[in-house]
Order: C-alpha cells, then structure tokens, then sequence
C-alpha cells in the first residue's frame, strides 16, 4: 500500500517566520507577511498537486479564514487535489453539512475530505454560542456523525438525541463518493467516538514510543466495533540535502521567536481543555533548550503555535527514515506542512517523496497507471 501524503493549506497567512497561534490564541503578526488570498492558496494547491500530494489541509476557528469557503474557491484552481475541510460540527446542522459535502463532492469531482474538529476551547466555542461543556460536545460530534453518514447512504433519518435532533430527514441527492472522515482527539470520549464513526483517526507529531499507544488504543476500541480505523499523523517538516543545513533553518525560525510571544502564547496554550494541546505542551515545556524530543523530531514550533507543535528536520534521508519509522507503527497518512509553505512543499516533495518512491512505499497518486509489458511473439 502507498503511502499518502497531504499538505496544508495556511488559511491563517504565511512567512518564512512561524505563523503562530490556533487553539484559542490569535494567529501572530508574521501571518500578514503573506496574506492567505485565493490567488496565493492557489499557487500552493497548485504545487501540492503536481508533486503528488493527494489533499491539503485547511484549519477552522477564528484565526484563519473560513475553511468551507476557501477551499470552495480554490478547488476550481486546481483539477485533481482533494480538500481535507476542518469543521465544526456545532456551528451547523447535520442536515446541511451533509447538503453541503454532498454539493461539495458534484461540483470538484469527488474532491472533498472532512476533519471533523469537535472544539477543545470552550471560550472559543462560546464566541460562536456554543455554550457545551468539553464532554457534551463530543458526544454531540457522535450525534451529529450517526445522522450525516445515514443522510450519505441516501436514509430517511429521525432521530432525537441528547442535544440534536431530525426529523423526515432526506437528501435529495447523496454524494459520490461517500467524503471519508477524518478525527483527532487525545480524551477518553474522542477515542469513543472516532472507534464508532470516522475513516481515519489523526494523531499530532509525538514521539513514535507515544504514537503507538494512541494506535494501540484506538485500533482496541475500534476492533469492539466490529470496525478498522486507518491511521495519520499531523506534523511540520524541515527537510534538506544535509541535516546541518535542515538544522540551520530550524534555528533560524527559533531564533525569531520573540520572547514575549512565546510566553504570551504559552500562557493561552496552558489553559487549553483539549489533552492533545497539553501532551503537546508537554513535549517543550516552554523551554528553548533540549528541543529534539526524538531524533529529527523538533519541538520548537510548539512554541509559538497551537495544534501541530512538532517538525521533521533532518536530512531528505533522515526524514525518509522518520516516515518509516511512523510507517512501520501504522500510521499511513501524513498531513504536512512547512514555512513557507509554498517552498518547503517543494523541498519536500522533491527531495523526500523520490527517497520513498525508489523504496516502493510511494507512488505519484495522479502518474498514470503503467501499461502491462506486451509480450513480442517469437519467431524463428
């Protein structure tokens, strides 16, 4: 099985600094360096899929553009890429969502993937009158699933929960293909629910020891049912023809952090409710120094920015290695990213994806497919 790669798209601005913030802290001053306009997505989506990266990422909240919106924009800038679209499941009905992936899929072509966000920030979800306790909203997310996955198979749907309910509910047409789900989430209650509902379970950059109790766990929940859930990691990379010049870079970025943004950022961070936020938190403890948590792991961009707090820097080998590593636990998706954006994706996607296609372990999605060899009939 081929690996599968995706990118990020930096709805929020991008820099050759660190756009900082997420998780209930504003995005940091270097997003205006680039402002996240149609056109500039455009030219990374553009990049992304001649490279071979199957979809981009696009973040949600209120540091960065509206993710349903833009990715709508941008898909008719590009032909083949998918969208792997953030949301929140609070912030609209079931019956619309499924409305919306539904015209989603028809108008690209079959281009759209969900991360389903369920919200870690209660002061965040209450700016958008959501006023749910952490555990209440998870358990709305099930809700929530259940009815959008029966409007897909083309079900009439009631049904009255905890906190949502339908009634009659129908799609006059489903989408094909059916949008796999994507979820995240480190708390008892996310592991319940990703176990019942979602395609693939994503886990942020921890440290490979860490990884695989979160497979573990997962794969355990999901096998009582009666499903499999398949597995992808959220990191940054600094990849380069030497490791010295990948470290360079790195510090080069930790050399801009500015002091006060950092505690700023980590003071913001430290009241998170989400437990993913605080074992990210955990791998740096706000600290500049001993920052390489695993080999080529990096945990500096933790520092200055919430969610994905980890990078890959090494070597394009070094990084190769890295993804094998994470491979060989179970992970077969990786969501990347890198400053800028633009630019890294290329050092990524030509110097590391080649590394991994000679290893059979990777092939370009959108190649064509070999012809099978003719055999030439012998003659005498």
């Amino acid at each position: 099985m081929s690996l599968t790669f995706h990118w990020f798209l930096p709805t929020n601005g991008d820099s050759r600094h660190v756009v900082g913030g997420g998780h209930g802290t504003p995005a940091t001053a270097s997003g205006r360096d680039r402002p996240p306009t149609v056109a500039y997505l455009s030219q990374i989506a553009r990049a992304a899929e001649d490279l071979g990266f199957v979809g981009v990422l696009t973040p949600t909240g209120a540091w960065c553009e509206d993710a349903w919106l833009t990715t709508a924009m941008v898909s008719q800038h590009t032909e083949r890429l998918k969208f792997l679209v953030a949301f929140r499941p609070g912030f609209v009905s079931p019956t619309l969502a499924a409305q919306m992936a539904s015209t989603f899929q028809r108008q690209t072509g079959g281009r759209l993937l969900l991360n389903v966000v369920t919200g870690g920030e209660s002061h965040e979800q209450r700016a958008y009158g959501d006023f749910l306790d952490k555990d209440a909203r998870y358990r709305r997310t099930g809700e929530f699933l259940q009815i959008v996955r029966d409007l897909w198979e083309g079900k009439t749907v009631d049904l009255s929960g905890e906190h949502l309910q339908v009634e009659d509910a129908r799609l006059a047409r489903v989408p094909d293909p059916v949008p796999e789900v994507y979820f995240g989430g480190s708390s008892p209650i996310a592991g319940e629910i990703a176990a019942r509902h979602v395609d693939v379970y994503l886990t942020w950059g921890e440290p490979p020891a860490q990884v695989a109790e979160k497979i573990a766990w997962v794969r355990g929940l999901a096998a009582k049912e009666g499903r499999t859930v398949r597995f992808g990691i959220r990191l940054h990379v600094i990849t380069r023809d030497t490791a010295e010049q990948a470290w360079a870079e790195a510090h080069k970025l930790l050399d801009g952090f500015d002091p006060g943004t950092v505690k700023s950022v980590q003071a913001g961070l430290a009241r998170s409710e989400s437990e993913g936020q605080q074992r990210m938190l955990a791998l740096h403890g706000g600290n500049r120094e001993d920052l390489e948590i695993h080999p080529n792991l990096w945990a500096g961009i933790g520092l200055v920015r919430g969610g994905a707090g980890t990078a890959l820097v090494g070597s394009h080998d070094e990084v190769a290695e890295r993804i094998k590593e994470y491979h060989a636990l179970g992970i077969d998706e990786f969501v990347l990213s890198g400053y800028p954006h633009l630019e890294e994706a290329y050092w990524f996607g030509e110097g590391v994806l080649p590394r991994l296609a000679a290893q059979g372990l990777w092939r370009h999605p959108f190649a064509p497919t070999p012809a099978p060899a003719t055999q030439v009939p012998f003659t005498s």
